[in-house]
């Protein structure tokens, strides 16, 4: 049966990863299926507010302004405060906003709901990855980065069913369901998952009474965001991504418009994009396995190219299969770029920054999300669609050479942590970092010949077989099929919404990659969860 081998795949792909990890993993699934807010944003302003569609847009850019200023506050705070109080707080405050969406009305109100929520949902991302960089070791990491990615899409698609409900229960009952949703994945976050910020190190210089021949780490330095913008390569990587998030971004508001320029109707739309999703949730484990041993950088450039390809090659496309299939192309290097992106952030930040390091990068994509839709309206109603996807293309090719000549050398395994870097970076060998009881509260830990308890790796079977097939027995291909997006273009179809939900489909889309990018934390990268 499918959904058997999907459980069986599912649990090779995560064989060794900490029980920890799986915890997380199941809080991302959990707050992702209730995700009806995002989903349905655009749809509820237009058809339940009566608000316009040029107002629905407006809201959801402020939802991605929240995303640049949340992404830098959360990895501040998760570096600071420490990663279980950052996720608590963004998932409770995302909550809340979305419960408030439920009894709102007035435009400012519901704008200024949405901005918070975009705050709080792209300041938990930060700490989910700097999270899973604490818990896997480093070799796992572009694996456990592209499951987290895959339980965020795969959750989205959940999500994207809900318009029969939306029809019999109302919008604002979505709403109350995403709230009690993110409440219940800040549970799980609170009952099952240990604090994993390193213990800042001891400075002899502070602590007159600490003894200098004790064996003790050497004081890291506390790094602002300058400091982590002195960084060489990393700032190579946020500046080449931001380039490839504004091409990964185009396409959700640019593919619409061009083809409604083409006379397609708009649920052709809505099954093209539903195709980016069911590739994921279908294909995403599988590409792990075919490049969790390949180069960083290799797979960098190779994805770079991808969207170029894809989305350039959107210009000669002019039927629904054809157009269908740009997107296979762009989402196969979404579907490797992201965990890849995540965990080259990973690799160069130091361990007592993770959390600002993985702020800084989910910025690069709520920037590259809010400039790309904006400049792709732009663009296809002056110089054209043609000009769009060739700039695309450029932009990608651009990308793919800047890391195959600037970052070769920082993203080598063999690389030193510090290569090019303006400040030291500790040894990634350093020992992991455990919560504040010790190892014996992590999950899945085991007694190790030495007599002391650290996280085991045995302990991540046991949790496979819970939350993982828990999470996947509910999701048949034949449930993702609808996508993401497959009920906005249903409402769409409509014939006595249509003119007001057809402005409305291009913000709604608009949304969903301004998340994705997160992720798309997610992100994000990221990738993550949160509201």
């Amino acid at each position: 049966m499918p959904v058997v081998s999907l459980i069986r795949s599912v649990r090779a792909a995560g064989s060794g990863l900490p029980r920890g990890f799986w915890w997380l993993w199941l809080s991302t699934l959990v707050n992702r299926t209730g995700a009806f807010v995002l989903t349905f944003l655009s749809l509820f302003l237009t058809q339940e507010l009566g608000f316009s569609g040029w107002y629905a847009g407006v809201v959801i850019a402020l939802h991605g302004l929240g995303g640049i200023a949340g992404s830098p506050l959360g990895g501040m705070l998760s570096d600071r405060w420490g990663r279980r109080p950052t996720m608590l707080a963004g998932h409770l405050a995302g909550a809340a906003c979305a419960a408030a969406l439920a009894v709102v009305s007035s435009p400012w109100a519901v704008a200024t709901v949405v901005l918070l929520m975009g705050v709080a949902m792209q300041a938990v991302r930060p700490a989910i990855s700097a999270t899973i960089a604490d818990q896997v070791p480093e070799h796992d990491r572009r694996r456990a980065y592209a499951l987290n990615y895959w339980a965020l899409n795969l959750g989205f698609a959940i999500a994207a069913t809900g318009g029969g409900a939306a029809i019999v229960f109302g919008y604002r009952a979505l709403f109350v369901v995403d709230a009690v949703a993110t409440v219940l994945c800040a549970l799980i976050v609170f009952l099952r998952l240990p604090e994993t910020r390193p213990q800042a190190p001891r400075d002899a210089a502070a602590d007159p009474s600490a003894d200098p021949s004790a064996d003790a780490p050497a004081a890291a330095p506390r790094l602002s965001t300058r400091d982590v913008l002195r960084d060489g390569p990393f700032r190579t990587l946020v500046l080449l991504n931001l380039l490839v998030c504004t091409v990964f971004s185009t396409p959700w508001v640019g593919l619409p418009l061009t083809m409604a320029g083409e006379g397609l109707e708009p649920d052709a739309y809505g099954r093209v994009i539903a195709v980016n999703g069911v590739v994921i949730v279908v294909f995403q484990l599988l590409v792990n396995k075919l490049t969790e041993r390949r180069s960083q950088v290799a797979l960098l450039v190779v994805s770079s190219l991808l969207f170029a390809v894809g989305t350039g090659a959107t210009a000669l496309a002019g039927t629904p299969l054809l157009f269908a299939a740009t997107v296979v192309v762009w989402t196969v290097g979404e579907m490797v770029y992201v965990p890849v992106t995540a965990a080259a952030t990973a690799h160069l930040a130091p361990v007592h920054a993770r959390g600002r390091y993985q702020g800084l990068m989910g910025m690069s994509w709520s920037v590259g999300g809010f400039v790309a839709p904006i400049a792709a309206g732009w663009i296809v109603g002056g110089p054209g669609p043609e000009v769009l996807w060739a700039s695309c293309a450029v932009i990608g090719v651009a990308a793919a050479a800047g890391y195959a000549l600037l970052l070769r050398r920082a993203l080598s395994e063999e690389a030193p942590k510090d290569a090019g870097a303006a400040l030291t970076r500790p040894s990634q060998d350093a020992p992991e970092p455990q919560g504040p009881s010790g190892a014996k509260d992590i999950p899945g830990a085991k007694d190790t010949p030495g007599g002391k308890n650290t996280p085991g790796a045995q302990g991540a079977s046991e949790a496979q077989s819970a939350p993982v097939a828990a999470g996947v027995a509910g999701a048949p291909v034949a449930t993702v099929a609808g996508g993401r997006v497959a009920p906005v273009a249903a409402d769409i179809a409509d014939a006595s919404a249509a003119p007001v939900a057809a402005g409305a489909a291009v913000a709604g889309v608009a949304a969903v990659a301004l998340d994705k990018g997160g992720a798309l934390a997610d992100r994000g990268g990221e990738p993550g969860s949160a509201g």
